[in-house]
């Protein structure tokens, strides 16, 4: 980021159908600059044992996610295949007010809602090489029962469709550091510094 621009923190926003591997790019992206950091979503679904309580999301009861939208602490929200997710509001506007580069890993519906407020946000859309490809990544992956999983695959047609009209840079993630790279090149011709 330049001095020019009031020393004031650029918002990244990453977003991709499930299991095309933005999760794996945000954090390998993140390790690539001093002043970029990952935007830690607060959910109600069920925490998987490999996640971590604070580090991969903030899991919340339903009442608790409800309150903080009555309250206005959400920068974006949306209830994705029947759990509750967002964007702790007063995280990413103290990083930014602080001169600190943020990426938001938010899906279509949160970075609509997100634009308004970051106008100047970086947006990033993260594709499969093929729609096989992306059958299977979520295989591999094995979270969730194959109905769910045939439910987000037929959300995923929808989620790309939206995102030619709201994000400038398409990435495609066939090779992961390859992604990467493309991904770190963008936010550096944003004025995001390295």
């Amino acid at each position: 980021m330049s001095e020019t621009e009031n020393s004031k923190g650029k918002v990244v926003i990453m977003s991709g159908p499930s299991g095309v591997g933005k999760s794996t790019i945000c954090k390998e992206v993140v390790k690539r600059f001093d002043n970029l950091y990952l935007s830690i979503s607060v959910t109600t679904r069920p925490k998987s044992k490999a996640e971590v309580d604070g580090q991969d999301y903030w899991f919340i009861s339903e009442q608790e996610f409800q309150e903080r939208i009555d309250k206005n602490l959400l920068l974006e929200h949306a209830e994705v295949f029947g759990h509750l997710y967002g964007t702790p509001r007063d995280k990413v506007e103290e990083a930014i007010e602080a001169g600190k580069n943020i990426i938001l890993e938010i899906d279509v519906q949160g970075a609509k809602q997100t634009l308004p407020i970051f106008p100047d946000a970086v947006m990033i859309f993260v594709l499969p090489p093929t729609e096989k490809d992306l059958v299977k990544r979520m295989d591999n992956r094995g979270r969730e029962a194959a109905d769910a999983a045939e439910k987000r695959l037929s959300g995923a047609s929808g989620e790309i469709a939206a995102a030619w009209q709201y994000y400038k840079h398409m990435i495609i993630n066939e090779d992961l550091q390859q992604a990467v790279d493309e991904c770190v090149q963008i936010i550096e011709d944003s004025g995001g510094e390295s």
